[in-house]
């Protein structure tokens, strides 16, 4: 009895991993045949999870919507507790937990109850946060628990996108993963039109349903997909780039180079090596120099003579402070 109720649990598991399971599949992963899957999906249903069943070739197992929470021991007010709670820390960024919190939130939403997906809806629409990051766009939480169904169910994603400059494309793409800043979320994705790897804000993504079909996930682009985000968004969008040494720790940098504006690579235990870009070399110029380091160029096509440009603009007006022309009266 005991082996049986452990390998229900686990069965239960993964029902919520997976949109959809093969009975083959199953039987594999609990090391049983597919005569006992087909007898433990009863016994779950006895106990209240509605397990939808396809049959066919193409056919499979899936956990329906509004099944009993699972067992994890919390009555409905915690539940709404944990659905809300986890809604804010997606929508708002929370550092080191965001993306957690979608994957947790949309294996939450799967199976929760109707009567209590209404009282979590009517907090979320009635409640409005008093502090708001400036200047910064907000993201409906049902949209990253709709990208995160889709990158874990490898369904292609329809939608239309606005760049920075405005203009919207349609695009289809395969979505692999959601990666979050400390104020941005984005998703990578395989663009199927232009047969190649390319990176999203979620907040210019307005989906055009139905999605679908189902692919084959490719391998990532990078196996730090972090890293690979931020060099992206910080460096290879912009005309400008450059690789500079700072000569200071990856941890001293760190704290004044965001994922968005470098991305730092760790080279000694006094050196750090940062990726960046901008719109001009005068721009970089100026975003270097603001960190506060010292530092040296190792890669940037012009951006030596841009800094002895502005060296040279200084000192001229520091020889032109040093004697400052009174100014006349009005």
């Amino acid at each position: 009895m005991l082996e049986t109720s452990a390998r229900l649990l686990r069965l239960l598991s993964l029902l919520q991993a997976h949109r959809e399971w093969s009975g083959a599949a199953l039987a594999d992963r609990l090391g049983v045949t597919p005569r006992t899957v087909r007898r433990d999906v009863d016994r779950l249903r006895e106990l209240g999870y509605p397990v939808n069943a396809t049959p066919g070739t193409g056919g499979g197992y899936q956990l329906g919507a509004g099944a009993e929470l699972p067992p994890l021991l919390l009555d409905d007010d915690e539940a709404v507790a944990v659905a809300v709670g986890l809604r804010q820390a997606a929508g708002g960024g929370v550092e080191g937990i965001g993306e957690s919190s979608v994957r947790a939130l949309a294996k939450l939403e799967q199976v929760l109850p109707g009567r209590l997906r209404h009282r979590v809806g009517a907090l979320n629409a009635f409640t409005v946060p008093m502090m708001r990051p400036a200047r910064e766009a907000t993201i409906d939480p049902s949209l990253l628990t709709e990208l995160a169904h889709l990158c874990r169910d490898s369904r292609r994603l329809r939608f239309s996108y606005r760049d920075h400059g405005g203009t919207v494309t349609r695009r289809t793409v395969e979505p692999h993963r959601l990666v979050c800043t400390e104020r941005r979320w984005y998703l990578v994705a395989w663009d199927v039109d232009r047969s190649a790897w390319r990176t999203f804000r979620v907040d210019r993504i307005s989906p055009k349903p139905p999605h679908g079909p189902r692919f084959e996930p490719r391998d990532p682009p990078a196996d730090d997909l972090a890293a690979y985000v931020s060099e992206g968004v910080s460096s290879r969008v912009y005309s400008a780039r450059a690789v500079i040494r700072l000569l200071v720790s990856a941890e001293t940098a760190a704290g004044r180079v965001t994922p968005t504006s470098g991305a730092i690579e760790p080279e000694s235990d006094t050196t750090c090596l940062l990726r960046t870009g901008a719109a001009s070399l005068d721009v970089l110029v100026i975003h270097v120099m603001l960190l506060g380091f010292e530092f040296e160029v190792l890669e940037a096509e012009g951006l030596t003579e841009h800094l002895a440009a502005a060296r040279d603009r200084l000192s001229r007006a520091l020889e032109r402070s040093a004697e400052p022309t009174p100014v006349s009266g009005g």
